[in-house]
């Protein structure tokens, strides 16, 4: 599989990654914590991205309260393998505990999640969110310590706005936002910042939580196990007339093209030039094979601005 050098971090990514939210929970919801896929699961999952070339996992401390770092540390134990590894920090682990991005909390949470993960590197590391109370130079400041100490490669920053990225200009070497059909909000302000300032951008939910794949029907109950019936709060906006027919529209379009209405939601968010690598979070083998088909779907211009304008851009 195609790897990408990930902005001017000197580290190489596979244009897939493979995101490990769902091993033991569902991201760092500590109410579904044991909700998520099985340890037996998340390693058949590995193994099917270890085999079809994905070299990247991603994850975060606070997946499952460390139950994903976990699985994937067992993994690379009894695999005797060593993938490219990206974690984060933000959130609490477990109920009452601190969250943030203090410098004292960061090199805790380092700490934590390279005994999790069984390695004495982190290749890649990522704030999880902004921290209103902690000044950014004192986060950045730590982040910087950590890469000069061999205990991180280099760091980067989710959800991060066009404002912060103007404030830190390349301090950050990539960014991981939310990206897809149905969320391009990042066009406008953070992907031109993004070519600017040379920095790497892998988006998450390129299918916008499964709304992409054309599962959810109007006026029915979500499928059991899916993110709509397990944590429906972040994508409880798309519930809007305009976007079920955009999704219907769409879905007509991959038919008429005789794609997968999966395939095209991954080819169109890979066909951005911008677009170092997506993360990709399967629950089966086959969804897997879907995305790596993806990869191989000639979209053109012409085609990404037909399917930007269903969904109103």
């Amino acid at each position: 599989m195609e790897s990408r050098y990930l902005g001017h971090t000197g580290v190489r990514v596979s244009r897939l990654i493979l995101g490990c939210a769902g091993f033991g929970g569902l991201g760092s919801s500590l109410d579904l914590v044991g909700r998520g896929e099985s340890e037996r699961t998340a390693f058949h999952l590995m193994d099917t991205a270890w085999e079809l070339g994905i070299r990247t996992f991603d994850t975060a401390d606070a997946y499952a309260g460390g139950r994903s770092e976990l699985m994937i540390g067992r993994w690379i134990k009894a695999r005797e393998v060593r993938p490219t590894l990206t974690t984060k920090t933000f959130h609490p682990m477990e109920p009452g505990a601190d969250s943030g991005l203090s410098r004292t909390r960061i090199r805790r949470q380092v700490e934590g999640s390279l005994t999790r993960l069984g390695v004495d590197r982190i290749d890649l590391y990522l704030t999880h969110q902004p921290d209103e109370a902690t000044p950014i130079d004192e986060t950045l400041e730590t982040l910087d310590q950590l890469v000069e100490e061999g205990a991180i490669g280099a760091y980067g920053g989710s959800h991060l706005t066009a404002e912060l990225l103007q404030l830190t200009q390349e301090r950050y070497g990539w960014v991981q936002n939310e990206f897809s059909l149905l969320e391009q909000r990042d066009v406008a302000d953070v992907l031109p910042l993004v070519e600017e300032l040379g920095i790497g951008y892998t988006p998450y939910s390129p299918l916008a939580g499964g709304w992409l794949t054309g599962k959810y029907r109007r006026g029915v109950p979500p499928p059991p196990g899916s993110r709509m019936s397990l944590r429906p709060e972040p994508y409880q906006r798309f519930e809007k007339e305009p976007i079920w027919q955009s999704i219907a529209k769409f879905c007509r379009r991959a038919a008429a093209v005789g794609a997968e209405p999966m395939i095209l939601a991954y080819a169109w968010v890979l066909s951005e030039p911008r677009v170092t690598a997506i993360i990709v979070g399967p629950r089966e083998r086959s969804q897997l094979l879907t995305a790596v088909e993806s990869l191989e779907y000639a979209m053109t211009t012409l085609e990404r601005a037909e399917l930007a304008e269903i969904f109103g851009h």
